[in-house]
């Protein structure tokens, strides 16, 4: 009767994933993985309910924390969690820097502009100078480099200011492809250990004389473990990457803005 159901439950889940992906190219590789992974599961419930599998044993409940769990899987599984541990530090930091960074990039005084106007509308580009030098800024820089091509074609000006912007739009995005990598590998680090522990779980039921719960108990434990950790490195890392590319494109919307506002300035006098 189990066998039959099995079959039965394994022809639906076949019937379910092939046509789907046989459509999408990306996940024509992960297919087979997905259905033996959940084959696998299927499989090993089956054959716990069967009658006679199981020993009559007293139950007894045992709880154990996340931590206990994880400490508790086998070296393989320990290799996986500290990589995935690794990888929450490193996104973490960038997050952390980043954020703090972008911030500071974007706080520039609203009179900045106004006095810059002023100081060369009189004459006296020192003062400007020493103003965009006094401002620790995007903005405060490409205003300097404009300062210091006064007086050749405004297209000179102009490339000057944008060759500056690129720069500085290099040095705010630092670290953050490492993030979007850091996103996208952690779940496959998660899948990994997912595996690797399937096969420590079906390598002990194959030695034991008496398959049990407990026999498969470690193999099952960092399986799931090595996937949740890998998600939640994953979300973390991604969505400290949208906000960091929320803040990055408010400073470049300013950066646009202040140059904009400078070309402008030096035609005021040829209107």
């Amino acid at each position: 009767m189990l066998r039959k159901l099995l079959a039965r439950i394994q022809n639906a889940l076949l019937l379910a994933f092939a046509d789907p992906f046989q459509k999408q190219s990306v996940s024509t590789q992960t297919a087979p993985l997905i259905f033996m992974t959940l084959n696998a599961f299927l499989s090993a419930f089956f054959f716990l309910q069967a009658p006679g599998t199981l020993p009559a044993t007293t139950k007894t409940e045992e709880t154990q924390s996340i931590l206990d769990i994880i400490l508790g899987s086998s070296t393989s599984g320990l290799v996986v969690m500290m990589i995935l541990f690794i990888l929450s530090i490193v996104a973490v930091y960038i997050i952390i820097e980043r954020y703090f960074t972008l911030t500071r990039a974007g706080q520039v005084d609203h009179n900045f502009m106004n006095s810059i106007r002023a100081s060369v509308e009189s004459g006296n580009l020192q003062a400007a100078k020493a103003l965009c030098q006094s401002v620790d800024a995007p903005m405060a820089r490409m205003v300097e480099k404009g300062l210091d091509r006064i007086g050749k074609p405004l297209d000179d000006i102009n490339k000057s200011i944008e060759n500056v912007g690129n720069l500085e739009l290099l040095k705010l995005e630092k670290n953050l492809s490492t993030l979007a990598s850091i996103s996208g590998i952690a779940p496959m680090i998660g899948l990994l250990g997912t595996v690797i522990g399937l096969i420590i779980s079906f390598q002990d039921m194959a030695n034991a004389e008496v398959v049990t719960p407990k026999v498969l108990s470690n193999g099952i434990y960092h399986a799931l473990t090595a996937t949740a950790g890998g998600l939640a490195v994953s979300i973390i890392a991604m969505a400290g990457f949208n906000l960091l590319v929320t803040n990055l494109d408010k400073v470049i919307f300013k950066m646009e803005n202040t140059a904009v506002q400078f070309m402008d300035l030096l035609q005021e006098p040829t209107r």
